[in-house]
């Protein structure tokens, strides 16, 4: 059985809040001047001349002529139909409405989600744990488009969980080894809100061979504003996946994996609950543990919070295994070479990357093959 966890970033398209902005400063002050003019409820001549004159700074004449247009979601992007297809000026069941709209997510680069299937291409897990998904159909349709048939998954789940800006968690499996039980722990509470700010899911697998797997998926809270706040909610959280992991223990399943994004180093009290408190243990302390190392001098190097020495990049995603499994374990690694790196050739990423907007995550897969 080959397992990998990952947290994909949305596949075809990101809440514009999450979205890191790279604009230079004068093309922030653009936008923001047309948007303001386009809001004016009355604009003279020199109002039109200047945008005009922003539409040519922003490259709007790159876009389609189209007189009017309709949008239709495929693939999780939006799509225009052709010029002269529909007779509808305006959208018919709002007869009064004919204007723009601002749009709440943004596009992901393709090139991006051509890496997103490369890097699940390459790792090529049986069991493939996922977090930070759009909704099912995008996935549904990343498997069918992107995925070539030799790689491509049987079982999609997708379970929305309480963030409303679509980072959902999923598991896609294959090869006979088939879901056989879903459990969200979405509505438990702490101090009057929603202990899992996104989720904490229990996935039953069985193996081709009758094998019982039980799969935890946690993403766990990140530090925001108040870190005192943040820290509490997280170890709160551990604190309920560890009791999870150890009611299972205890009714004699000793097949138990722990994956997902937990947004801190693995020395980091609120983590201890899971890390120090139970008998799970993390894969990147296996003998096997493989990633191509960074080069030069930071090969010898261990930066604090990173996951190990000359692999200099922040843990924040953990694919943790009960004794029963690790022992098992026969090759396990890291891949991220669809991470852009801090600095210029620190370590090996894919030739179609160019820029940090054609990474396929900020985020590694981690994998074990047991």
């Amino acid at each position: 059985m080959k397992i990998a966890t990952f947290n994909m970033e949305n596949i075809f398209h990101r809440d514009e809040s999450l979205v890191r902005k790279s604009m230079s400063h004068s093309l922030t002050v653009w936008i923001e001047e047309l948007e303001e003019l386009m809001n004016k409820d009355s604009r003279v001549a020199n109002d039109f001349a200047r945008m005009r004159e922003l539409s040519f700074l922003l490259g709007f004449q790159k876009s389609a002529l189209e007189p009017y247009v309709v949008m239709r979601r495929k693939a999780g992007q939006l799509f225009l139909r052709e010029r002269n297809a529909t007779l509808e000026y305006k959208a018919s069941h709002l007869s009064n409405w004919n204007g723009w709209i601002k749009l709440n997510t943004k596009p992901i680069n393709e090139i991006a989600v051509q890496n997103k299937a490369r890097l699940i291409i390459e790792v090529n897990p049986d069991i493939l744990v996922l977090q930070e998904i759009e909704d099912r159909q995008s996935l549904a349709e990343f498997n069918e488009h992107f995925l070539p048939e030799e790689v491509r998954f049987s079982d999609i789940i997708v379970l929305p969980g309480n963030n409303s800006k679509g980072l959902e968690m999923g598991i896609m499996t294959k090869n006979g080894y088939k879901i056989e039980g879903v459990r969200s722990h979405v509505n438990e509470m702490f101090q009057n809100e929603k202990l899992f700010d996104k989720d904490f899911q229990e996935y039953q697998i069985i193996a081709p061979g009758g094998e019982k797997i039980i799969i935890l998926s946690a993403h766990l809270n990140d530090t925001v504003e108040n870190k005192e706040v943040s820290d509490k909610r997280r170890k709160k959280q551990a604190h309920r996946i560890a009791e999870v992991y150890d009611a299972l223990w205890g009714r004699g399943n000793e097949k138990i994996v722990v994956a997902g994004t937990f947004n801190a180093p693995s020395y980091c009290d609120t983590l201890s609950p899971i890390l120090r408190e139970t008998g799970i243990l993390d894969i990147k302390k296996h003998r096997s543990f493989n990633v191509d190392l960074d080069e030069g001098n930071d090969a010898d190097y261990f930066s604090l919070g990173a996951y190990r020495m000359g692999v200099n990049t922040k843990q924040k995603d953990y694919l943790l295994l009960s004794p029963e499994l690790l022992k098992e374990v026969k090759n396990s690694g890291l891949n991220r070479k669809g991470i852009w790196p801090a600095r210029k050739n620190q370590y090996r990423v894919y030739s179609s990357m160019q820029s940090e907007c054609q990474q396929p995550s900020s985020h590694p897969i981690l994998w074990a093959d047991i």
